[in-house]
């Protein structure tokens, strides 16, 4: 017979590398599929390239407020006060790696730089967060150099894949 009175079970709590991991590769991933589709019509205004940005941003949100009450109501135990916050605020990561793509964007569309083919220094910047994610994480679970440059490539491939698929789509 189950204990009805048995202590509440402490919800899984990602690691910081975990969540890095995790809510880098998905944010960047995110940020290059989101720039490949709205740049498929070839609009490169100033103000599309704005639009691009808070697009982005409002996507990162709302990915990360599903992911984070996916983790909340998929954990079948009690929650304490305050648990759905906190299971929220642990998407941060997803939201933050997505942030220099959308500084990449709003850049083109303030006139800091052209906003034509600023699609492609996003690609380029996103494949190289996937890689260094991929090769500090590996180094972090003390993986040889040969193995985390490894990882870090097949972190880097979504992104490629990605820009092949925009290419292709295209």
């Amino acid at each position: 017979m189950a204990d009805d009175t048995a202590a509440v079970r402490e919800p899984h709590r990602h690691d910081l590398r975990e969540a890095l991991l995790f809510g880098g590769v998905y944010g960047a991933v995110l940020a290059s599929s989101m720039v490949a589709a709205l740049s498929q019509h070839g609009h490169t205004s100033r103000d599309s390239r704005l639009y691009d940005a808070a697009w982005l941003l409002v996507t990162a949100f709302a990915s990360a407020l599903a992911h984070g009450y996916a983790h909340y109501i998929a954990e079948r135990s009690r929650h304490r006060r305050g648990d759905a916050l906190r299971t929220l605020v642990e998407e941060w990561p997803l939201v933050a790696a997505v942030l220099p793509t959308v500084l990449i964007l709003a850049g083109a569309g303030w006139g800091w730089w052209p906003a034509s083919g600023v699609e492609y220094a996003a690609f380029v910047l996103n494949i190289a967060l996937l890689f260094t994610l991929g090769l500090v994480t590996a180094r972090w679970s003390r993986r040889p150099w040969v193995v985390a440059v490894l990882i870090g490539a097949v972190d880097a491939l979504l992104g490629v894949i990605v820009v092949v698929a925009n290419a292709l789509i295209k």
